[in-house]
């Protein structure tokens, strides 16, 4: 290259890095700059696909359970009362030919119809039980039921003593019937369980029990005491209060009972929860008590306004025309009450205890949500109580299936997995083994 090119190309390159300059400056201020406050952009686990119709190779990136999106599935009921009720027919004949003896076969017919019919996350489940080895539990619970009756036509000595070996036995039986429930209960493929261990199922009951007769114990002993030394006022409040700690021995009982049930469901190496205390389970049963005293109240003003409309008193008892008005009258109010309650009291229960039992189950990675409206229950209630009577339990099927699919209905499930990961999470537990007190009795399922 010649002296006159070579002073020209570098006359061009000067001229460049002179136009270039400005823009050079401004991207490293702006380089230089810091980037704006606010809180970091979490990384999104599929970048966008690159320019041109190529897509990028997918990240993998470890969310941490707290900050994983949500999932909610519901769960769907897919029977139908038609459907049901030739099984129900069926079973309902057969029964009655063998004297009950094909009682387990029902059993298993109806579960895997309904459980075939559940779908989580669009999946059914199923149940795998055999009827032959619920045929067995059955025979050892019809053969104690059948002791504890001929026992108690022998003497009440003999009947206490069976009704205590009954009692001994009960929790093991409860626990076993759980085992085979959930362990003959698949989902996908996954088989389900149920891990409770047997020292608990006997606290489950123990503890109550020591409850009520330490309760019984105080009030018969020490009682006539109180009365002497202190009045008989402060006995009677003492009394009352022994009396309500009776009353709370059943809502405590019914609250070991599903805490004991809900929190040792297992799918694979997943294990539920349940968060609810006594005070939740005490608030339900406190809400549902006063809904049925204000009923009781309003049934006794009603009948109250009845007797001073009639115009009978001690002083003019009335002619037998009249109290037979009035016991007619009065007998349309009780079957009125009894309605209420069952439609209005008994669905405010129904729906605030699904709720509440369902919405504090669950684990860190899957939980459940309960959403059952007391109108619902109560207009399913009406509807199937009204066709009962006019088919004369022929509806049975149908009511059974409709109340099944309102409360499955109800019922959400919410995980920070997708079906495709709990499988992949749950799957390796699946050949866990373990000697169990189940073993020995196995097939035992008395429904509860």
């Amino acid at each position: 290259m010649s002296r006159r090119e070579k002073v020209g190309a570098s006359g061009a390159a000067s001229g460049f890095r002179a136009h270039t300059a400005p823009f050079k400056s401004k991207f490293r201020d702006t380089m230089q700059t810091s980037p704006p406050a606010g809180p970091p952009r979490r990384p999104s686990a599929t970048p966008p696909s690159a320019p041109g119709g190529f897509e990028n190779t997918p990240l993998t990136i470890d969310i941490p359970p707290s900050r994983r999106e949500l999932s909610h599935h519901d769960i769907i009921f897919t029977g139908s009362g038609s459907e049901y009720f030739r099984i129900w027919i069926v079973n309902l004949l057969l029964m009655l030919l063998t004297l009950g003896l094909y009682y387990p076969w029902a059993k298993v017919r109806k579960l895997r119809y309904f459980y075939g019919n559940t779908i989580v996350a669009g999946y059914p489940l199923a149940y795998h039980a055999d009827a032959r080895q619920s045929f067995r539990g059955f025979l050892l619970v019809a053969a104690l039921m059948a002791v504890y009756s001929l026992a108690g036509q022998t003497s009440p000595l003999a009947s206490g003593l069976a009704g205590l070996i009954l009692a001994a036995i009960w929790p093991a039986l409860f626990r076993a019937s759980l085992q085979f429930r959930m362990g003959n209960t698949s989902w996908r493929g996954l088989r389900m369980g149920f891990n409770g261990s047997l020292k608990d199922a006997y606290l489950v009951f123990l503890t109550p029990m020591a409850l009520v007769i330490g309760t019984g114990v105080l009030m018969a002993v020490i009682m006539p005491f109180l009365g002497q030394a202190l009045g008989h006022v402060a006995s009677l409040l003492i009394g009352l209060a022994m009396l309500l700690m009776l009353a709370l021995i059943g809502p405590y009982t019914w609250w070991r009972l599903k805490r004991y049930q809900h929190s040792h469901y297992t799918l694979g190496q997943l294990q539920t929860q349940f968060k609810a205390g006594f005070g939740d389970v005490s608030r339900v049963f406190l809400q549902t008590s006063l809904l049925g005293l204000g009923a009781l109240v309003l049934l006794g003003g009603m009948l109250a306004v009845m007797l001073a409309r009639s115009g009978l008193s001690l002083r003019s008892p009335g002619t037998p025309e009249v109290w037979t008005a009035l016991l007619g009258q009065a007998s349309i109010l009780l079957i009125g009450f009894g309605l209420l309650t069952q439609f209005l009291v008994g669905a405010f229960y129904t729906s605030r205890m699904h709720n509440l039992v369902w919405g504090r189950t669950g684990n860190r990675q899957m939980r459940f949500k309960g959403h059952l409206h007391v109108g619902a229950v109560a207009r399913v209630s009406a509807v199937n109580l009204f066709l009962l009577a006019l088919t004369l339990g022929l509806y049975w099927p149908f009511a059974l299936v409709a109340m099944t699919r309102l409360k499955l209905h109800a019922i959400e499930v919410i995980s920070r997995l997708s079906p495709e990961q709990l499988m992949a999470r749950a799957s390796p537990a699946q050949n866990d083994a373990a000697g169990d007190f189940a073993a020995d009795l196995i097939g035992v399922d008395v429904g509860l």
